[in-house]
């Protein structure tokens, strides 16, 4: 690793300089005097300067290296907990969505769908959706035929078969903005707003209404109605500063100015 090749050059200059420090003095004789020639000893003296100066050079590059080396795990530190945060938030709204559900499973028993109500037949028609689903596996279906199976276009019924025989579930926002976001794939804008616009009027406490509002920026954009995706932009940016959603809206709005 750089890191450790750094400090043990940094070990191995210091060493080095310990050692040229603790160089003997010149021999004395039992006279007192010198022994070599004035010449010889200021020739010593001058290398062992010298070789103290590349010491010191040394140990400053290797401690400029150590450095730069510090700065840049500081960032890549800096980086990951920044991904961990995210990773964390993402599985907090996870664990709170398996809560909700598992709480409304405890609350009460699972009830049949009265058959006679009809499953709406809007496109996928062979999807041949049960009416005798009960809330919860009726979500799961649907949710499924799209993080699952991937069957995007199938999915696209249930969703409308789920929101017309639970307008009023504690998954309504979720299951408006996947079909939202299916129809909006799709290209069917038209639909995809309508869906959008639910969550944003009606859910207004839901944790998808920032993520709706977004995707209503999107569809004005794409519709090259600039006022209408500039003005849901900073509606955005105003009421959720600190959402994911408002991040990416941010770089959408400024291409407008």
């Amino acid at each position: 690793m750089k890191l450790n090749k750094v400090l043990f050059g940094l070990i191995f200059s210091a060493s080095a300089f310990h050692a040229l420090a603790q160089q003997p003095a010149p021999v004395i004789d039992v006279s007192g005097q010198a022994t070599g020639s004035t010449t010889d000893r200021l020739a010593a003296l001058e290398r062992q300067l010298e070789a103290r100066n590349r010491a010191q050079v040394n140990i400053q590059r290797q401690l400029d290296d150590l450095q730069t080396e510090v700065s840049e795990l500081r960032g890549v530190t800096e980086l990951h907990s920044h991904q961990l945060g995210q990773v964390l938030e993402r599985q907090r709204e996870l664990y709170q969505e398996i809560e909700r559900r598992v709480s409304e499973a405890l609350k009460a028993p699972a009830a049949s769908v009265p058959s006679s109500i009809a499953a709406p037949q809007q496109g996928g028609g062979d999807v041949n959706y049960s009416a005798n689903l009960t809330e919860n596996e009726a979500y799961d279906r649907a949710v499924n035929m799209v993080l699952r199976e991937k069957q995007y276009e199938k999915a696209i019924p249930e969703f409308q078969a789920f929101n017309q025989n639970f307008p009023n579930s504690s998954y309504a926002p979720n299951a408006h903005y996947w079909l939202g976001q299916l129809l909006f794939n799709k290209g069917d804008l038209v639909q995809a707003a309508t869906e959008f616009k639910i969550v944003v009027d009606t859910h207004t406490t839901s944790n998808k209404r920032p993520d709706a509002m977004l995707k209503l920026g999107m569809v004005a954009q794409k519709q090259d109605d600039k006022a209408r995706a500039v003005s849901i932009y900073q509606r955005l940016i105003q009421e959720y500063p600190e959402s994911t959603a408002a991040q990416l809206a941010q770089p959408r709005l400024q291409s407008f100015q």
